[in-house]
Formats: structure tokens, C-alpha cells, sequence
């Protein structure tokens, strides 16, 4: 067997998803990154499959269900010995992909705009396992309870307006206490597989040190790095400042965190004590100069701290932190405001594309093969959302998609049971040819036109 069958796929959206293939050389990308078998079904062809299921609202099982019944079909394995392979280097084709997009992105983009990096994390739940590689009890932020799974910790890309996946990391614990299951066994080290899993039990910090390191060794360029209040720490802003980058980043009040303002140290609540308010209703109440202690070369390092009141309390206040002390306070806020873009990105991959849902094997290059096709998913949305002449969503995307989806599974289904009925009155010998032919020629000019048009047949054609 060499090829899968389209069966139960819309012409339409299987149309697109080749366009998108074929426009950004997904299947030399493939190649590029070992993703290749020496026989049977092409990478290629089993990618398309995995690709398309979401759309249709169906699991990898259900699909090759009914895909059995009109034609034959590879077996399971094929697909979960594609998922399981640990030679096959997802990250990289995910972060050479989202470059090609970037690109484009860059064509439609005024040169003034900011790009910016993005770095966040979110739970990818595996509560209900046990057995999982790697699995370790992490913490939920916002049940505020410890769950089974990995934090994912994701490096995005955007220009304000559309944000793109580049990297991603399934991040265990550095605690052995807190892993439920261990690595596999009998890894040799100088694998891929390997190394993916050694970077799972790293330090948050230096694996977004070593996301960065990647995405700026590939080509990405971004001014700005953004991040919340979670990796707002002295070394790590030094060490992302290092890389040529400018930080901007929320902060929050630590006790072991100090701020030097006019030669003295101040925690971040005592600075804001510190220093004169303006006055009135204005939502910037301050904003200083101090310098933050550089573990890395000994010199402390300038930034600017803008305190913002508070929308939702309008007594407390927030902190916003920039290492490019020239901005203006309302543009440091506004850029800042472009973070927001990876948490709609998270949004869309758990409830619409099925992350940490769609498989549930145990092994982490299959984790890490799912999460790469959820975030390819996700950026053919973004193009298509990025170039079409009405402002949609990319989840309005996605229920266009299945819409479409949904249309030729109704013409395929009436298809169907016309090769059936025909199969049926050919074993019962009652009826000649040619009597058949006229009896469905007939039926199919009695249908609606739109009808008709789905089936891609015209008045007298069967």
C-alpha cells in the first residue's frame, strides 16, 4: 500500500491543505528534518491524515473506520509508528515552517510595526495517565492544585497581528520526586530522542534561553522579547538581554528581588512607595529609571519600570519592566499588550485543535509529534485568517473549515448509498443495466441543484 485514499475528506478543504503543503514546501521540509520512510506510505501522505482529522471532528480510530469501509486502508500502526519515531526532528520542521510564514507575514507588514518574541507556558494535561514517559506532577495555575502532565512552555512569534508558533518544549520537573515515570530505558545518548528528553527536566530559564538561541540561529528577528511576571527575574532578564534582545516583561513584588534608586535598594512595593505619583485619574501613576543587579558581567544593568493602575481594582497597580529605558511609558505599554496574542494561541489549541486530546500514547516523541502537528494546524489558520479580505478570527477559520468538511461528507454519504443500492439490485438480477442506469439518471435530475453541485454531476450523469 502506498498512498491513502481521501475518502470522507472534502475535496475543498483537502484542496487547501495541499495548497498550504505545496506553497511552504512542507514535504521537502520533511526530508530536510529526517522525517522519511524507506517504503510504503509516504511521510508526506501520513502527515496530510494526522493533519486533517481535527477538522472532521474525529479521532485517528473513527477516521480509519470509516475510510475501511469504501477502500482499503493502512493499518493503525502506520500511524503510530510515525508518531513514535524519535529520529524524526518535529521541533525543527515546526520552527523552519513558521520561519517560511514569517516571511510572508513580513511582506504584509509595514516595517515600523514591532515584531516582538513571546514565551509563556501552559498545562498539558495528562491527569487520567499513569504510565506516560516523563509524566510529573505539576502545578495548575489556574485551579491552583498539582495535576498530572507537562508544562508546555512555548516561543512564539508576532507582529501585532498575527502570532505564529516557532518553538516549544514539554517540560517535566527537575525534581525526581515530582516525575511520576522516568525516561526510557536504553536510550543512547547521542540521539535526538535523547536530548529532548534530557531538555525536558532543565530549568525553565535555560530552555527559554535555548528556545531563543534556536529561533535566532534559524532566522526569526524579533526587537522584543515579552513575558509575564513567571520569568521576571534579574538573571533571566540579563541573559535574554545578552542575546541582542530588549525585554518587557511584567514583575511583581518578590523580597528577595531589589531595584537600586538613587543609590539605595528598594523591593518593588518600596519603590513604589518611593517615588512621586502623578496626579488625577491618569492610568500611568509612575515611571523611574533603577538598575537591577547583573550576575552575568558584573555591571548592573539600566531599565525602566512603569507603574499602571490597576483596570479591574482601581486601587492596586501593576509593573511593567523594559531594558530599552529610551521608550516612551505608553509605548512600552502597548507593546506589552501584544503578549496577550500566545493566550489566545493556547485557547485555540486546547479547545479547538485538540491539544494533549487528539492521541493518547505514552511515549514523549509521540507527545512531541502532536503538539508540532497542533501548532502546524494552527499556522495554516493564521496565513488563511492573515490574507482573507474580511476580518475573521482564526477560530472562525476553523468552523470553516469544518463546515466544508461537513458539506462533502453529505455528498459522499449519498454517493454511497447509490453504489450500494446499485451493488444490491446487481446480486438481485432483477433489473437489466440499462433499466438501472435509467432509474438513477432519473433520481439525480429530480434532485436539487445544490445538491447536484456537491456531487460534482450534472442532470444526466450517474
Amino acid at each position: 500500500m502506498n498512498s491513502i485514499p481521501r475518502s470522507g475528506q472534502n475535496d475543498q478543504l483537502q484542496s487547501s491543505v495541499d495548497q498550504f503543503f505545496v506553497r511552504f514546501k512542507v514535504g521537502a521540509l520533511l526530508r530536510q528534518r529526517n522525517i522519511l520512510k524507506m517504503a510504503g506510505v509516504s511521510c508526506l501522505q501520513v502527515m496530510r491524515f494526522l493533519f486533517i482529522l481535527v477538522f472532521g471532528h474525529k479521532n485517528l480510530y473513527e477516521s480509519l473506520r470509516s475510510a475501511r469501509l469504501s477502500s482499503g486502508q493502512p493499518a493503525k500502526d502506520v500511524f503510530y509508528r510515525f508518531l513514535n519515531d524519535g529520529r524524526f526532528n518535529w521541533r525543527r520542521l515546526l520552527l523552519l515552517l513558521s520561519l517560511r510564514i514569517a516571511k510572508l507575514i513580513n511582506s504584509l507588514t509595514s516595517p515600523q510595526r514591532e515584531r516582538v518574541f513571546i514565551i509563556d507556558d501552559s498545562l498539558f494535561s495528562r491527569n487520567r495517565s499513569k504510565a506516560v514517559e516523563l509524566l510529573a506532577r505539576v502545578r495548575d495555575h489556574v485551579a491552583n492544585r498539582y495535576v498530572r502532565g507537562f508544562r508546555m512552555l512555548t516561543l512564539g512569534w508576532s507582529d501585532g497581528n498575527t502570532f505564529l508558533p516557532v518553538a516549544f518544549s514539554l517540560l517535566s520537573s527537575t525534581n525526581p520526586a515530582h516525575r511520576l515515570q522516568e525516561m526510557a530505558p536504553n536510550l543512547n545518548r547521542r540521539t535526538l530522542a535523547y536530548r529532548r528528553r534530557q531538555e525536558s527536566i532543565q530549568s525553565t530559564p535555560d530552555v527559554l534561553i535555548s528556545l531563543l538561541k534556536q529561533a535566532l540561529a534559524a532566522g526569526h528577528r524579533a526587537r522584543y522579547v515579552l513575558f509575564d511576571s513567571w520569568f521576571a527575574f534579574p538573571k533571566t532578564i540579563c541573559r535574554v538581554q545578552q542575546l541582542g534582545l530588549s525585554v518587557i516583561c511584567m514583575v511583581k513584588a518578590m523580597r528577595n528581588v531589589f531595584y537600586t534608586y538613587q543609590g539605595k535598594r528598594y523591593t518593588l512595593t518600596r519603590l513604589f512607595g518611593a517615588v512621586p505619583k502623578r496626579r488625577g485619574r491618569s492610568k500611568i501613576l509612575a515611571s523611574l529609571i533603577v538598575t537591577i543587579n547583573n550576575s552575568i558581567t558584573g555591571t548592573p544593568l539600566p531599565v525602566k519600570i512603569v507603574f499602571v493602575r490597576d483596570r479591574r481594582q482601581r486601587r492596586k497597580w501593576v509593573a511593567l519592566l523594559s531594558t530599552d529605558v529610551e521608550l516612551d511609558d505608553d509605548e512600552i505599554i502597548r507593546i506589552y499588550g501584544k503578549r496577550w496574542d500566545i493566550e489566545v494561541f493556547f485557547k485555540m489549541a486546547k479547545s479547538y485543535l485538540r491539544l494533549a486530546k487528539e492521541f493518547q500514547g505514552r511515549s514523549y516523541d509521540m507527545m512531541t509529534a502532536h503538539t508540532t502537528i497542533v501548532c502546524m494546524r494552527y499556522l495554516m489558520l493564521a496565513v488563511a485568517s492573515r490574507e482573507q479580505a474580511d476580518v475573521r478570527t482564526v477560530g472562525g477559520m476553523f468552523y470553516a473549515c469544518c463546515d466544508e468538511l461537513e458539506d462533502l461528507s453529505f455528498a459522499e454519504a449519498l454517493l454511497l448509498i447509490i453504489d450500494l443500492l446499485k451493488q444490491a439490485l446487481e446480486k438481485a438480477e432483477v433489473l437489466s443495466e440499462e433499466l438501472f442506469q435509467e432509474i438513477v439518471d432519473n433520481f439525480i435530475a429530480s434532485l436539487p441543484t445544490f445538491l447536484r453541485r456537491s456531487l460534482a454531476i450534472s442532470g444526466c450523469e450517474s
